[in-house]
C-alpha cells in the first residue's frame, strides 16, 4: 500500500500544548498548527502565553498544569471553543541544579510536579474524553536525554524524566486497545529563545565535539517530530522514546576529539 502524503496533514484535529508559551513548546505549536490542526497552548505564565497565542495564531489558556482543577478549566474551555481535543503534547516543565547531598524534599516535590504529575493529570482528562467518545488520539510526552543517563548535580530532574519515559511505555498499553497512541520526545541541547538570551550561543561553542551531527538542535527540529507523531504517518508507533538529539544518546560518552576529530570515549 502506498504512503499517502495526506497523511501528514492534521486538518480538524484539535491539539494542546503544554508549557506553549515559549521555547520547544512554542515551536511543536506552531508546527502542529502550520500543519492544519486547531491549537490551544496552555502556559502559566500570562505574558508569554499571550505572545505566543498572537504570534503563531492559536488559543492562549493561562493555566498551571500542576494544578488539576486548573487543567480541568482548561480542557472545558478547549473544547467548549475548539472541539474534542485529540492530541495533547506535555510539554511543560523545569529544572534547576539539586545535588543529592541538598536535596530538599520541598525542591524533590517540585520537579516531581513540574515535570512529571502533570503528565499524568493531561494525559488522563484528555484520553477519558476520547475513550467516552470512541475516537483515536495521539499523546506525546516531552522528556529529556537526562532520563537515561547520569545527571551530576540534577537527580531530582533526571528521575522525573526518567519517569516520563516509564509512564509512557505503560500509558501506552493501557491505551491502544482505545486507538490512543503513547510516545515521547527526548532532546538535548536545543536553541530556544531562552538559551540564546543567557548567552547560549557563546557557552555551545564546543558543542559539536560532543553531538556527533556537529552541532546543538534546533526548535523546528523537534517540533517536526511531533508533528509525524500527531498524524497519521506515525499510526503504528506506540510506546516508544525517540531521542531528536543529533545521536548524542547513541554516542553514549563518544566524542570528536579537539586535535584530529576522530571519536574518543570520556
Amino acid at each position: 500500500m502506498a504512503i499517502d502524503p495526506s497523511n501528514i496533514l492534521l486538518n480538524g484535529r484539535v491539539a494542546v500544548v503544554t508549557g506553549g508559551g515559549s521555547g520547544i513548546g512554542r515551536g511543536i505549536a506552531a508546527g502542529l498548527s502550520a500543519f492544519g490542526a486547531s491549537v490551544a497552548i496552555w502556559e502559566r505564565d500570562p505574558e508569554t502565553c499571550t505572545q505566543a497565542a498572537e504570534s503563531v495564531g492559536v488559543l492562549g489558556i493561562i493555566t498551571d498544569v500542576r494544578d488539576s482543577v486548573q487543567v480541568d478549566a482548561a480542557l472545558q474551555r478547549t473544547e467548549a471553543e475548539l472541539g474534542q481535543a485529540s492530541i495533547v503534547v506535555n510539554n511543560a516543565g523545569g529544572v534547576f541544579a539539586s545535588p543529592l547531598l541538598e536535596t530538599t524534599e520541598n525542591g524533590w516535590d517540585t520537579l516531581y510536579r513540574s515535570n512529571l504529575r502533570h503528565v499524568l493529570l493531561c494525559t488522563q482528562r484528555i484520553a477519558r474524553g476520547l475513550v467516552t467518545a470512541g475516537l483515536p488520539g495521539s499523546i506525546i510526552n516531552v522528556t529529556s536525554i537526562e532520563g537515561v543517563r547520569a545527571a551530576p548535580g540534577y537527580a531530582a530532574y533526571a528521575a522525573a524524566k526518567a519517569g516520563v519515559i516509564s509512564y509512557t511505555k505503560t500509558a501506552a498499553l493501557e491505551l491502544a486497545p482505545y486507538g490512543i497512541r503513547v510516545n515521547a520526545i527526548a532532546p538535548d541541547i536545543t536553541l530556544t529563545e531562552g538559551l540564546e538570551r543567557l548567552g547560549g550561543g557563546a557557552e555551545l561553542a564546543g558543542i559539536g565535539t560532543v553531538v556527533p551531527l556537529g552541532r546543538s538542535g534546533r526548535v523546528d527540529e523537534i517540533a517536526s517530530v511531533a508533528v509525524f507523531l500527531a498524524s497519521d504517518m506515525s499510526s503504528y508507533l506506540t510506546g516508544e522514546t525517540l531521542h531528536v538529539d543529533g545521536g548524542t544518546h547513541a554516542a553514549g560518552g563518544w566524542h570528536h576529539g579537539s586535535q584530529t576529530g576522530d571519536y574518543r570515549l570520556g
